[in-house]
């Protein structure tokens, strides 16, 4: 790898990689170097715990871009290395086996690392996460000798995972520090309609308790509960959610404290460094302006190309409507907006027919859907969720009629 380039990238995910082709898509001729903590090129996340964990797909089928793209495109790697600090001043990161690398401009998408429990026995053999191929390949190697399986938080990662692991017939109890399931990200519609799905398919809850200890001879056995019940358990999944990999940047003076601040134009408060992605935390004008991280791939995207907008000289600025995705067996959920803070939750539809979408409000106005097999709700609501629409309410719970109708001209 060469000791410099004119844009130096940390963080070889989606954000990372996609701001390496929208440079060169822009007309960027300058070099480019991509530092990444895994030996792998770039890959898709979600398919991850999903068809490359099913065996649906190869890993080589959900690589961002081939290996001959990235020669062509004149990108350079570095992985299996990660940046321990960074010289604001002389323009330079410095790795963990003490080389330095230059930059003209440096672009921070190193995401994030996943939170680790912290009681007795996390570390023990068989306790895992679901963040990237060498964790779920290590899954994948145990699952022979496995059945009975406990995820630790009721999230999109930690219900994703029981739906997957369910559908190979383990035993999957799911464990919830909240009252409620997705309690941070949906309402309680929502919540209680994907609970009863996966309890449908056998998998059990347990619900406003934590993890006391993960409890086993040098491999997990059981997970006790602060509750006193002890789940067996063959195998532990933990899906709390990550912590920001920020340390180098805050440590150089970047403001920030839940990741690190960005403007519009994604830049820190040091000069000549953008982040993005999972790391960043920005005034999101959905979530009523306040500075959030979004964690998704959609936010890491279109967070690229305002970074690379800006690198070439371009007038750039971020202003993307947040939408997500969750798959859970044949359960398609399609989210637009951020619901927190609403003040009313609508219900469009009936949850037995297994279509349906959840409408939230704040002070009237439509601020998110969550549309669960209705593409057509999530279509148009999308509009209405643009342009802070305000509804008749009564109006809005009667599925017969189209989202569309709502839509100002």
């Amino acid at each position: 790898m060469a000791d410099k380039f004119d844009v130096l990238i940390v963080g070889a995910g989606h954000g990372g990689a996609q701001t390496a082709i929208a440079l060169r898509s822009q007309g960027f001729d300058g070099s480019i170097g991509v530092i990444g903590d895994e030996p792998e090129l770039p890959y898709e996340r979600p398919p991850l715990s999903k068809e490359y964990f099913g065996g649906e797909k190869t890993f080589e089928r959900i690589l961002i871009r081939p290996a001959t793209y990235w020669a062509e495109k004149q990108v350079e790697f570095l992985l299996g290395q990660r940046v321990t600090e960074v010289l604001p001043d002389a323009h330079e990161v410095v790795l963990r086996d003490g080389m330095h690398v230059g930059y003209n401009a440096l672009v921070w998408a190193a995401g994030g690392d996943p939170r680790a429990l912290t009681c007795p026995g996390a570390n023990l053999a068989g306790v895992h996460a679901v963040r990237n191929k060498a964790d779920v390949d290590a899954i994948l190697a145990e699952l022979k000798s496995v059945q009975r399986i406990v995820v630790i938080g009721g999230g999109y990662i930690g219900l994703e995972a029981a739906a997957m692991l369910n559908k190979f017939d383990y035993e999957v109890t799911i464990v919830e520090a909240m009252p409620d399931i997705l309690a941070r990200v949906a309402g309680k519609e929502l919540a209680h309609f994907f609970e009863a799905e996966h309890c449908r398919h056998g998998v059990e809850f347990r619900k406003g308790v934590s993890v006391k200890a993960i409890l086993g001879d040098g491999r997990v056995r059981s997970v006790e509960l602060t509750s006193g019940e002890k789940l067996a358990a063959d195998m532990v999944i933990v899906g709390i959610g990550i912590i920001p990999c920020v340390a180098p940047l805050q440590a150089a003076g970047a403001k920030g404290s839940n990741g690190v601040q960005v403007d519009t134009r994604c830049r820190t408060s040091l000069p000549d460094v953008f982040a993005l992605g999972d790391c960043a935390a920005h005034a999101n004008a959905f979530a009523d302006g306040a500075v959030i991280r979004l964690e998704s791939v959609q936010n890491a995207n279109d967070m690229a190309a305002i970074v690379a907008k800006t690198i070439c000289g371009q007038e750039a600025s971020y202003a993307a409507t947040p939408w997500f995705w969750s798959n859970q067996y044949d359960l398609k959920l399609q989210t637009v907006g951020i619901s927190s803070g609403h003040d009313e939750a609508i219900l469009r539809g009936d949850p037995e027919t297994r279509s349906f979408s959840v409408v939230y409000l704040r002070q009237g106005k439509v601020i998110a859907l969550d549309c669960v097999n209705n593409v057509r709700d999530y279509s148009h609501g999308r509009r209405l969720v643009e342009l802070g629409t305000t509804v008749d309410v009564a109006a809005l719970a009667d599925s017969s009629s189209a989202l569309k109708e709502f839509i100002q001209s």
